[in-house]
């Protein structure tokens, strides 16, 4: 089992900035690949970021490209997502998630998620 809890999300004006934080714990946190995914009210859940094992690859969606950033820190067994120029399309609520799996997109290749973060995005 790996349990993950994410911190950090919060209401923040278009333009602005969070960072992410996701902790995990239970098994060795370097031998998963990680992702964020996210979900506003109404709709279905949506890949958003994917990092590597070592962190040496990430993939992102086309509608965050270049304004967030995913990493992580094995040491301290943590994942983050930098959000940077966020808009009010933006919100909702982020996950991190786990998967034994190379980088995967696809939710379905998870194993483990948190409980969630709001994010809210005002104008």
């Amino acid at each position: 089992q790996v349990q993950l809890v994410e911190s950090g999300g919060g209401l923040v004006q278009a333009g602005g900035s969070l960072r992410l934080s996701c902790a995990a714990s239970g098994r060795t946190f370097s031998n998963y690949a990680m992702g964020w995914f996210r979900q506003a009210p109404g709709k279905e859940r949506e890949f958003v970021a994917a990092i590597s094992r070592s962190g040496d690859r990430t993939y992102y969606a086309d509608s965050v490209k270049g304004r967030l950033t995913i990493s992580r820190d094995n040491a301290k067994n943590t994942v983050y997502l930098q959000m940077n120029s966020l808009k009010r399309e933006d919100t909702a609520v982020y996950y991190c998630a786990a998967t034994l799996a190379y980088l995967e997109i696809v939710r379905t290749a998870y194993n483990y998620w948190g409980q969630g973060t709001q994010v809210t995005v005002s104008s």
